[in-house]
């Protein structure tokens, strides 16, 4: 897997959005704009932005088709996950927090993190958690991010003390709310919702979504190289 700079697909993402947004007096204003870049990003590349929860069973069915489609297109295709915690899921704020703790300590390893969550996310369900505290909840999530974020158990805990991500997380949040969010798995293709918001999508359905988008893009290309 690849990571480059995000600033191609955050400019295309914040021009489509401050045309048609305000934003409150009051609001705050995050330094850089939401979500984790997956892969290599061209700058007029179709933007995929996917909300997940860590914990929801539907992100988890959702992330491997989706996967797919971003490696066999990239850098074409490109795609930024949102972090969207269900308040009905009683772990995922912590889960959403730490994927932000993960990317701020090594930034190669928040999508191993989020791979590991759909793998172990049976043992954060509401039933297995019901007994735990929340700092029993935050102790085990750190000992699960040793394995795949490299640094100290210190560290990782240490960043589950540090105020930056806990408003991370939040910013995570109201971002998702802001562009009408309301459950998990959700998608935008450049800018635009897709329908059925919650359900997974499986690798036919997102190839039936951008072969056409390609198509018409190399059609543009042609027509430019011939004028």
């Amino acid at each position: 897997m690849e990571r480059s700079i995000v600033h191609p697909l955050i400019l295309f993402v914040l021009i489509a959005h401050l045309s048609i947004r305000t934003v409150d007096a009051q609001s705050s204003i995050p330094a850089r704009y939401d979500g984790f870049v997956y892969g290599r990003a061209k700058e007029d590349s179709i933007v995929i932005e996917a909300f997940f929860d860590p914990i929801c069973p539907d992100s988890r069915d959702s992330w491997h088709p989706l996967k797919r489609v971003i490696e066999d297109h990239s850098p074409h295709v490109s795609l930024i996950v949102h972090p969207f915690a269900l308040p009905y899921h009683d772990s995922s704020f912590v889960s959403c927090r730490a994927l932000h703790i993960a990317n701020k300590l090594n930034e190669s390893a928040t999508y191993p993190l989020l791979e590991l969550f759909f793998k172990k996310q049976g043992k954060y369900y509401n039933k297995p958690t019901l007994q735990m505290s929340r700092a029993s909840v935050v102790t085990s999530m750190a000992q699960l991010m040793e394995e795949v974020v490299g640094d100290s158990f210190s560290a990782i805990k240490a960043g589950f003390e540090d105020p930056h991500t806990d408003r991370a997380a939040r910013t995570s949040f109201k971002y998702g709310c802001s562009r009408g969010v309301y459950g998990t798995p959700f998608f935008f293709v450049n800018g635009f919702a897709l329908p059925d918001g919650g359900s997974p999508i499986d690798y036919n359905k997102w190839k039936s979504i951008i072969a056409p988008l390609i198509g018409h893009r190399n059609k543009e290309e042609v027509l430019h190289f011939f004028l």
